[in-house]
């Protein structure tokens, strides 16, 4: 138990029609202060996502959880946001929006490895 430290994650969501609130589970953020972990996962089934949605522009969704990759990994082309801290960057992806892509209410959890937890979250909420 002495191993284990807290993390907290949200489910990232493709909201094709915002007023309709219906969604898609497409990825997972997970920050875990101790570890100085913040990463994301996400998957795009584009067959899924046709049938619940074919008007959406696959390419631009790709370039804004691209977007979200350069933010959690703090590289310069992540922006003004991809210069804060870990726990800033983190808030800043998981914060509620009303877009196309959302993230959940984020949810705490105790683990030892923040990347298998990833990993473990991603299987569960996604795939």
């Amino acid at each position: 138990m002495q191993d284990k430290v807290t993390f907290e994650y949200a489910v990232i969501r493709i909201v094709p029609k915002v007023e309709r609130e219906e969604f898609f589970n497409i990825g997972v953020i997970l920050f875990s202060k101790r570890k100085k972990f913040l990463g994301v996962k996400y998957h795009i089934d584009r067959t899924k996502l046709e049938a619940f949605c074919k008007e959406l522009n696959y390419n631009l969704l790709e370039d804004y959880l691209k977007a979200w990759e350069l933010v959690c990994k703090g590289e310069p082309a992540g922006g003004p946001i991809g210069k804060l801290e870990l726990s800033d960057r983190f808030r800043w992806l998981a914060a509620s929006r009303s877009t196309v892509i959302q993230s959940s209410k984020t949810h705490p959890g105790l683990c030892n490895n923040p990347e298998e937890t990833l990993e473990k979250l991603f299987a569960t909420y996604v795939l």
